[in-house]
């Protein structure tokens, strides 16, 4: 395969139109990041209109994040044989029809069904986006400062989708939520035909629907055990469902390696660029995805923050990724990759290692302070983590990388929610029975040992005294617990360091390629392998 990795005379540059695409593209990867966080503002005046029972009500927030990570590797490849345009499009049409009628069901069951088409319409959405920037960004200065753009309107959508969503029921009524996303899938129809190139594999082999079938129920399983696991702790259902995904995903695999036209070609691991970047991207994840969900209840169950004003306390952090999707473009041509992302790595550690230090009382500062030195630290490994990943394959296999990254964050983020949750859960537990203030009715003592958020409500029955009594005690005790967990983050990202080190160390900045610097004898290896093939 020929290898073009270097920027010379006959790589092609980006014009004006790329980048007012690039700028379509960045606006529906913002909205479908929101529609991740978005909803969780909503339940209660969901619950109140429609009046779903419990069941109902987790599929409600659940079926849309199952269905995306379900579908992004059918999707992904599926857009490298009829085309990522065309696939775009289609998404397009689906998730704003399914985002209207979402926003005027008229039952819990009409939600439930509704959210899962926009979870399937979002997975067709996100890795026909990356796919298509790695066509229409051949230069790999220009595609890391695209990818950049990218990623950050990602991670915004998902630190501001609770503030966005806070605005909306301030003024509408809860179907606004979905609302947003439509204007943005009508600017994409209307733009996309135009300013996107159509892109698609010239020889695509049979798409094979009982992979695609495979691919689906194993991610689902493994993803809904994982949850059920942080959510109830070990039950037979739980871990018979994550068996039985995980069962499902080896079957996958081996089949993959006996077909002529796998749906995903296993020969894309055996790339260093790819499976390294995709490794220690996945445990970066790991780390911020459990964290991310304990630092929003410090907000609100510690500081006693709204909602609202808890996601107006984000937008800190929504600044700092945009600033440092700037930095990381301006410094990435010049410094090789793996230094630029171990030294953001260190940085978010000390980010980490910020909340340490809460009290567990007047911590705002801290913790504004801590999210947005890990964010600055954080935005290397992700731009340059996927940049690398999406940079390493052919062209016409792009959607099928983008979609193999974007499955792995998924998982990787569930597991952090499972793993980090399931640690600070047992340490606020064990420093609640150790530190219950003494007179507490047994019952009032069961539910406030199992949840913060349970010890916050029995507390407001109790004696003022005893009441207060509680709820410091649950307070610190919960501190307690994210600083274990911080340190535990600040573990696995220092995993994810070494690791980008390891693997990573050889890749050359793009200005030592495209100068003819002296490369090592690993560079020239890893380069004649990259398999970034230039099609024009």
């Amino acid at each position: 395969m020929k290898s073009t990795p270097s920027n010379d005379e006959s790589t092609p540059t980006a014009g004006l139109k790329e980048w007012i695409g690039l700028a379509v593209l960045a606006l529906p990867t913002l909205l479908i990041s929101m529609d991740l966080s978005v909803l969780y503002l909503a339940i209660p005046h969901i619950s109140e209109a429609l009046q779903p029972s419990s069941s109902q009500l987790l599929w409600i927030l659940d079926i849309y994040g199952f269905l995306v990570a379900g579908f992004l590797i059918t999707m992904g490849t599926l857009g490298d044989r009829i085309g990522r345009r065309r696939l775009l499009m289609i998404g397009a049409v689906a998730f704003g029809v399914a985002s209207v009628v979402a926003a005027y069901s008229t039952s819990a069951s009409m939600l439930v069904g509704t959210r899962a088409l926009l979870g399937i319409a979002g997975a067709t959405l996100m890795p026909s986006t990356l796919a298509l920037i790695r066509n229409m960004f051949h230069d790999d200065r220009q595609r890391t400062t695209a990818i950049s753009v990218w990623m950050t309107s990602f991670m915004v959508g998902m630190v501001i989708g609770p503030l966005v969503g806070g605005a909306m029921l301030e003024n509408f009524w809860w179907g606004s939520v979905f609302l947003v996303a439509v204007p943005a899938m009508v600017l994409l129809l209307a733009t996309g035909p135009v300013l996107l190139p159509e892109y698609k594999d010239p020889n695509p082999g049979k798409l094979d629907l009982f992979s695609a079938l495979l691919s689906l129920l194993s991610v689902m399983g493994v993803i809904y055990g994982i949850k059920e696991l942080a959510k109830d702790g070990v039950s037979i259902e739980a871990i018979g469902v994550l068996a039985l995904g995980l069962a499902l995903g080896t079957v996958f695999v081996l089949r993959q390696r006996r077909l002529t036209d796998p749906l995903i070609d296993l020969g894309l691991f055996g790339n260093v660029r790819f499976s390294g970047s995709l490794v220690a991207l996945m445990v970066a994840m790991l780390a911020m995805g459990g964290l991310f969900l304990l630092l929003a209840q410090y907000l609100q169950l510690v500081l006693g923050l709204s909602a609202f004003e808890a996601g107006l306390w984000t937008v800190p952090q929504a600044a700092a990724m945009v600033v440092a999707a700037g930095v990381v473009s301006a410094l990435a041509p010049r410094i090789r990759p793996a230094y630029l992302m171990t030294g953001g790595l260190v940085i978010a550690m000390a980010g980490y290692a910020v909340f340490t230090q809460l009290s567990g009382t007047d911590d705002l500062a801290l913790i504004v302070t801590g999210m947005v030195v890990f964010s600055l630290g954080l935005s290397p490994m992700f731009v340059l983590g996927l940049d690398l990943i999406v940079g390493a394959v052919d062209p016409d296999r792009a959607g099928a990388a983008s979609a193999i990254s974007e499955t792995g964050q998924e998982l990787s983020a569930a597991l952090g929610v499972a793993v980090i949750g399931s640690i600070g859960t047992a340490v606020y537990r064990g420093q609640m029975a150790d530190q219950l203030p003494a007179g507490l009715p047994s019952e009032v003592a069961t539910v406030a040992e199992d949840t913060l958020a349970g010890a916050l409500h029995v507390a407001t029955a109790l004696p003022e005294t005893l009441g207060a009594e509680l709820t410091t005690v649950a307070r610190q005790a919960y501190t307690h617990a994210l600083q274990i967990n911080s340190l535990v983050g600040i573990g696995l990202t220092a995993i994810a360091a070494a690791l980008v080190m390891v693997l990573l160390r050889h890749i050359p900045a793009p200005n030592d390629v495209a100068t003819g610097s002296e490369l090592s004898e690993a560079d020239s290896t890893d380069l004649s392998k990259a398999g970034s093939t230039d099609p024009n």
